[in-house]
């Protein structure tokens, strides 16, 4: 509905306006949700072309039911630079490839914001605190006002049913890796003090309601993109005191650690990884008293397969699997070795491996990494290929299979980089569920460094680790005044995690054949992690199939 000088249209949340195009999104202005979860809409808005104003402000007016009322916020889709949308390898499944300005940062507003003639979007959010509403038909109005609040300018509104079902808990491990030395390094903070640990809650809150339920917790600084022979700034959680050959630990961080990530909603812990990435050759950084003074006693200068670090894991993993014991995390707690080992680096991963196994029976160890040998071989009981690398863990038929994405996953699957549609970001969720996976990962919550650690960015301005991965890969949330800001991608990609939800309470209700018969009906191959739809119209109508089967069961 248009009045005056401004134009509107309805759109749905998987279109991405850029300030550059005309606006061809189809209008979506009704939708349905079960009555526990997320729902998000657009609302495109521009000057009409020729009117004679360049730039007008308008006040926001919302309007709903006042049961509905007080659960719907209104942000402002924000434009973000990309310097690398994409590498020189793509496929075509994409927005553009260009450098340039994405449609990205959701910013709140707090009563208005100023049109112009380039097409921009505020995104409406119901119900973002999770609540459980009454099944009922609602209509949300958005009125844009001008400045003075006396004229309407433009109107839209949107139909929402609430139906009388609810999403079941999500089953799904996932994980982000949560960047605890990027937090203290943006927001210029002491590690640890208190103004660390406030930053650490509000991070670790926007994650869990974001459905990413385990954290990478650094027991010791974690040896993740670090340049080698540099190091991150120190986050470690444990002190350990070193008198010559023998060892004595502090948990007493961990533990604040600990309750802290529970009271937050986390369930699971991932403990950073215990060998440099990309082959386990060397030990993470581990600092410690010695006679005093606090040094460093391992890192990039340690061979991981010498005694003196090994000496070190057989004091150090007893004393952790105490503290887990203690601490009642023992089905909850995960252990990683190394990131991404190559097959060149299997003799140094078995040899770390076998490290950890001897401290550690009884608890999952898992990697993310690409060659089938690793599993083969017995190296890792946990395997977590990228999903571009999954087929043969699928066809063998690894049990509880996790999958992961990052920089590498750029052909047909799917992924988050600024320059992809939403609809591939979000069909993650229809993929996770036909294949049965276990948990997820993706190693970029917040990071905000260039490439391995040599230097700090504003993520406000470079998205791309300083032109080394794709803008998007890199994190999801952005370091605002008063905590962090959700991107259009986190958002969306919380609308995958829904979707797999929904899909396993159909199953419970029609059963799992069924389920993926509906997926896959009138397709022309099955869903694979490569092969899918790539109609962002099929994701959306599917999803209210989904409903309408669930409401009527």
């Amino acid at each position: 509905m248009n009045r005056s000088i401004l134009e509107t249209r309805v759109i749905s949340s998987l279109e991405k306006v850029f300030l550059d195009e005309e606006l061809s999104a189809s209008v979506w202005d009704k939708g349905s949700m079960l009555n526990n979860e997320v729902y998000s809409f657009q609302i495109a808005y521009r000057i009409q072309p020729d009117a004679s104003e360049e730039r007008v402000k308008c006040k926001i007016d919302l309007r709903a039911d006042d049961k509905l009322l007080g659960c719907l916020s209104v942000r402002q889709v924000i434009s973000i630079n990309s310097d690398f949308p994409v590498g020189e390898n793509h496929d075509q499944y994409l927005l553009r490839t260009e450098p340039g300005l994405y449609p990205e940062l959701l910013k709140p507003i707090v009563e208005s914001v100023e049109a112009s003639k380039q097409w921009q979007t505020l995104w409406i959010t119901v119900n973002s605190d999770r609540k459980i509403f009454e099944s009922d038909e609602y209509v949300i109005h958005l009125n844009f006002l001008d400045e003075g609040g006396g004229q309407e300018l433009a109107a839209e509104s949107f139909n929402l049913s609430i139906l009388d079902c609810a999403l079941p808990e999500q089953t799904l491990i996932h994980t982000m890796w949560f960047h605890t030395d990027c937090i203290a390094t943006y927001y210029k903070d002491e590690v640890f003090s208190d103004a660390h640990w406030t930053r650490i809650e509000q991070f670790m809150k926007k994650a869990t309601a974001h459905g990413i339920n385990m954290i990478l917790t650094p027991i010791f600084t974690p040896p993740l993109d670090t340049e080698v022979g540099g190091e991150r700034p120190t986050v470690q959680l444990v002190d350990v005191v070193q008198e010559g050959d023998k060892y004595q630990f502090g948990f007493d961080r961990l533990k604040r650690w600990v309750s802290l990530s529970l009271e937050s909603g986390f369930k699971y812990f991932e403990f950073a990884h215990l060998f440099t990435q990309w082959g386990a050759k060397h030990a993470p950084k581990i600092m410690a008293m010695v006679k005093g003074e606090e040094k460093r006693i391992f890192g990039w200068d340690t061979d991981a397969t010498g005694p003196e670090y090994e000496n070190f894991l057989d004091q150090f993993l007893p004393a952790l699997v105490e503290f887990i014991n203690e601490n009642g995390l023992e089905k909850v707690s995960y252990f990683h070795v190394s990131d991404e080992p190559s097959v060149e680096a299997i003799p140094f991963y078995e040899s770390a491996s076998k490290i950890l196994k001897k401290h550690l029976k009884g608890f999952p160890i898992m990697d993310a990494l690409s060659s089938y040998s690793f599993y083969e071989k017995g190296l890792v009981e946990k395997p977590i290929p990228g999903s571009n690398h999954i087929e043969p863990f699928l066809e063998n038929n690894v049990p509880d299979l996790w999958t992961y994405y990052c920089v590498s996953q750029w052909d047909k699957v799917s992924n988050r980089f600024f320059a992809m549609p939403s609809a591939r970001n979000r069909i993650l969720g229809i993929q996770l569920y036909k294949f049965q996976i276990r948990g997820f990962l993706q190693w970029g919550y917040n990071f905000y460094y260039s490439q391995y650690s040599k230097r700090a960015i504003d993520p406000f301005v470079v998205t791309d680790c300083g032109k080394a991965f794709p803008s998007g890969d890199p994190f999801v949330v952005y370091p605002g005044e008063d905590g962090p800001l959700d991107s259009l991608r986190f958002e969306v990609f919380y609308d995958a995690l829904q979707d797999l939800r929904a899909l396993n309470l159909l199953e419970e209700k029609i059963g799992r054949n069924e389920v993926i018969a509906l997926l896959e009906e009138g397709l022309e191959e099955p869903i694979t992690f490569s092969v899918y739809p790539r109609d962002e119209e099929w994701l959306l109508n599917k999803r209210e199939q989904i409903n309408a089967m669930l409401a009527n069961c």
